[in-house]
């Protein structure tokens, strides 16, 4: 029996990850539930962890990088006492000490750890060292120096403690590794620790209220049911101005021509906006005083079908 082609499929599916599965089988799974020819998500989050995992499907592939660049957010659970060999409950004890940290304590050393700082990365993680995963590396028993890298703490609070853990949040920027920055904590109040809970509370724009449980997407016995989970591509884009354009401008942006700025009474200050044609997302666009250009142009049917008569003319 011979499959049905996979459809083209466009927008976003926020899934809550939960623990015990990896980013990339998430993918493939929701691709399959979607019964989508393409997409792909915005940022690992290990196995170990849970929370927001946006995934673009189809045309929001090309806005990835407005959400891989945007803050993150997380609530993590430090285990003081003891250090393991992957900064989580899933690797073995390296270290271990008495020293349980007062609340006082705590809270005097967290201002060391905002702004800008500098992290060494875990070696058990996706960081490519020579072409090769760091992680695969390590399991290899190969020894892996991984080099510092310079991320941002935007705030960072204690939220509850326990008999020998304490709950946090942070904001951070791109590229910070929580479980490293619940390890230097650790360092910093004189003992040692290790994650045992980490979740994922936003990602960009995203954030839990946007997600669906994955059980319950599988649970949905229609595609077409599954779909109506998808958020619209320009969600990624809340916070960028619009500029609505007409029939015959859309089609100049879908072939990759400029526009003149004359043309528009009123236009967004920023130099950067989401170009659209009857709601419809059309292209993101650079504005400066003698153009606008595209450099994102999405490829959907609908825009086709609506934009033909304008083409035929």
């Amino acid at each position: 029996m011979r499959h049905k082609k996979a459809d083209d499929v466009s927008g976003w599916l926020v899934v809550d990850k939960p623990c015990g599965i990896g980013s990339t089988t998430v993918v493939g799974k929701t691709r399959w539930l979607m019964h989508a020819n393409k997409n792909g998500h915005t940022g690992t989050l290990d196995p170990f962890a849970s929370g927001v995992l946006p995934i673009a499907f189809g045309e929001a592939t090309k806005l990835v990088p407005f959400v891989t660049d945007g803050k993150k957010e997380y609530e993590f659970v430090l285990k003081f006492g003891e250090q393991t060999s992957t900064d989580d409950t899933e690797g073995e004890v390296v270290a271990r000490s008495d020293k349980i940290p007062t609340h006082d304590e705590i809270m005097a050393v967290l201002p060391n750890f905002m702004g800008r700082i500098k992290q060494v990365p875990p070696i058990y993680s996706a960081i490519k060292i020579n072409g090769q995963q760091a992680y695969k590396l390590a399991r290899r028993g190969q020894e892996v120096e991984m080099p510092a890298r310079e991320v941002e703490i935007y705030a960072l609070e204690l939220l509850e403690e326990y008999a020998d853990s304490a709950k946090f949040r942070v904001e951070c920027s791109k590229g910070t590794y929580v479980r490293t920055l619940g390890k230097d904590l650790a360092l910093k109040l004189g003992t040692v620790g290790h994650l045992t809970a980490l979740r994922r509370t936003k990602c960009g724009i995203f954030t839990l209220k946007d997600t669906i449980l994955l059980d319950y997407l599988e649970k949905m016995e229609y595609v077409e049911e599954r779909r109506k989970s998808l958020l619209p591509m320009e969600t990624s884009l809340r916070d960028i101005a619009e500029i609505a354009v007409s029939a015959e401008d859309a089609l100049k942006l879908m072939h990759g021509q400029s526009l003149s700025p004359k043309g528009f009474a009123v236009l967004p200050e920023t130099n950067l906006a989401a170009a659209k044609f009857e709601n419809c997302l059309i292209a993101l666009v650079r504005i400066d005083e003698r153009k606008i250009t595209p450099f994102r142009v999405f490829n959907l049917n609908n825009l086709k079908k609506e934009t033909k008569d304008v083409d035929n003319k």
